[in-house]
């Protein structure tokens, strides 16, 4: 499963070509939170059975969101008129962000309660895509699987470990990076976020 180093690692990659003029450092950190945003529901977990992966996971949340910065625009702008243009970009750089670094990347890995609280089921997309000299064309992608409900899904943390009570002595391990591609893919999300912080003071 993705840390949350690697959700913010995803979320520096969409801010530094998303962001495009209006990028700075505060940007940067305002999309890179929106990423870590659903991993705090972790900590929900510890008081919500199952409600790791589902209480902020839900894709109902960036719809909201997507909703409240449409009516924005449609009835006065007011994040325009409070922060012109560099506001608006921000906000739906932060969306995209919310949508594909920090919800997307775990629906397309371990599985999210995609539509909770309305239906309350885990969905996991995963598959592969290959061409095969026997088999031709090979994608499985489609084949979304459900995964089970809050009351039979539970995602271990370093802090919650189990469903109900933790065992005593069990080593909680809170991941930072989980292969050499994580490790690879924060260095260099961070040293390209680093550069574009450098080269929008030099303006």
């Amino acid at each position: 499963m993705p840390s949350t180093v690697v959700h913010v690692a995803v979320a520096g990659l969409l801010a530094t070509s998303l962001l495009a003029d209006h990028f700075d450092a505060r940007a940067a950190l305002v999309v890179m939170a929106a990423a870590a945003l659903p991993d705090l529901d972790t900590l929900v977990g510890l008081w919500v059975p199952g409600g790791h992966r589902a209480v902020l996971h839900t894709l109902l949340l960036p719809a909201g969101m997507g909703a409240l910065l449409l009516v924005d625009r449609a009835r006065g702008n007011l994040i325009r008129r409070r922060w012109g243009d560099y506001g608006v970009r921000v906000a739906w750089v932060s969306l995209v962000s919310l949508l594909v670094a920090g919800i997307g990347l775990d629906l397309f890995t371990n599985g999210v309660n995609a539509l909770y609280p309305l239906h309350d089921q885990f969905y996991s997309v995963s598959g592969e895509l290959s061409f095969s000299n026997e088999r031709g064309l090979v994608q499985t992608f489609v084949e979304t699987k459900a995964r089970g409900s809050t009351e039979t899904t539970h995602y271990r943390t370093g802090f919650d470990l189990a469903r109900g009570p933790d065992p005593k002595r069990k080593e909680r391990v809170f991941p930072v990076v989980q292969s050499g591609r994580q490790l690879l893919l924060g260095a260099m999300s961070f040293g390209i976020l680093g550069f574009r912080v450098w080269e929008s003071h030099k303006k």
